[in-house]
C-alpha cells in the first residue's frame, strides 16, 4: 500500500535551492551535465566557455542565469569575469582545460608551460578569485583524471600533473577554508572532448571499456555531475580527491 503526499507537498527540498553555481567551462560535457544536475536541484547557474554558439545553446538547455564568453586561460579575462560576477556565489566548478600528451623530450618550452597551465595554474588563479567571491561553506570543485596514474611512454607531462593535483587541492582547502575544495579524478568519460581526442577510435574504446569495466558500461557526464553536486551539498567534504572511473584504473 502506498500513501500519496498531500497535494502541493514537496517531500524533498531541492539540495541547491537558492544557491548559485558558476561553471568555468560549462558549454559541453561534464560542465554542462553538472549545470543541468544543479539546476534540477534548484540552483541558478552561470556558464562560461570559449565558443559563443555552443555556450548559447548550453545556456538555453539549462536556462542559465548568465553566461560569459572568454578563454579561461587568459588571466586578465578571468579576473574581469569574477570582478563583474553578481554576489553571492555558492559554488565554482572548473572543467576548462584538457590533458596534454606526447613525448616530454619533444615538447618545446611553450608546449610544456601550456600543459601545466591548463590545470595547475588555472586552478590556482580561480582559487584566488574564489577567496573573495564564494560564501563561507561554499565549494570549489576541480577536475582531474585517473588515466595518467600508471606512467607509460607517450603520456608526457600528464602523470606529473595528475600526481600534483591532489596535493594542490589539499593545500587550497586549507588556505580557502571555510570554503571547501575538492578534486574529481575521472577516467574515460564519454564526452565531446573524448570524441575529439580519440577520433575514429572512439567506438572501439567504448566497446573495450564495456567489456572490461566492473560496472559493465562507460562513465558518462551525468555520473560525474552527480558526484560534483554531492561534493557541493555534503558539508563534511574538503581537501580530498574522489575517483570516478568505473574501476578503469584496476583493469588497465
Amino acid at each position: 500500500m502506498s500513501v500519496e503526499p498531500p497535494a502541493g507537498h514537496d517531500p524533498r527540498e531541492p539540495a541547491l535551492a537558492g544557491q548559485t553555481l558558476v561553471v568555468i567551462g560549462g558549454s559541453a560535457g561534464i560542465g554542462l551535465a553538472t549545470a543541468a544536475h544543479a539546476r534540477a536541484e534548484g540552483a541558478a547557474v552561470v556558464l562560461t566557455g570559449r565558443n559563443p554558439d555552443r555556450l548559447r545553446a548550453a545556456a538555453e538547455e539549462v536556462e542559465a542565469a548568465g553566461t560569459s564568453v572568454f578563454d579561461a586561460g587568459d588571466p586578465a579575462r578571468l579576473r574581469q569575469f569574477f570582478e563583474e560576477l553578481p554576489r553571492p556565489v555558492d559554488h565554482v566548478m572548473v572543467t576548462a582545460g584538457h590533458p596534454s600528451y606526447g613525448s616530454l623530450l619533444d615538447m618545446d618550452d611553450e608546449e610544456a608551460r601550456e600543459a601545466i597551465t591548463g590545470h595547475m595554474v588555472l586552478a590556482i588563479e580561480v582559487a584566488r578569485h574564489v577567496a573573495g567571491t564564494v560564501r563561507p561553506g561554499g565549494t570549489l570543485v576541480l577536475l582531474g583524471g585517473t588515466g595518467a596514474r600508471q606512467i607509460r611512454a607517450g603520456l608526457g607531462i600528464a602523470p606529473a600533473v595528475t600526481a600534483a593535483l591532489p596535493a594542490l587541492t589539499a593545500g587550497l582547502a586549507l588556505e580557502l577554508a571555510p570554503v571547501r575544495v575538492n578534486l574529481i579524478a575521472a577516467g574515460f568519460v564519454d564526452t565531446p572532448l573524448s570524441a575529439r581526442l580519440l577520433g575514429e577510435g572512439l567506438d572501439a574504446r567504448r566497446e573495450e571499456l564495456r567489456a572490461k569495466l566492473p560496472i559493465g558500461r562507460v562513465v558518462v557526464p551525468a555520473d560525474v555531475a552527480a558526484l560534483a553536486v554531492h561534493l557541493m551539498t555534503n558539508t563534511a567534504l574538503t581537501g580530498a580527491t574522489y575517483d570516478i572511473d568505473g574501476g578503469q584504473q584496476f583493469v588497465g
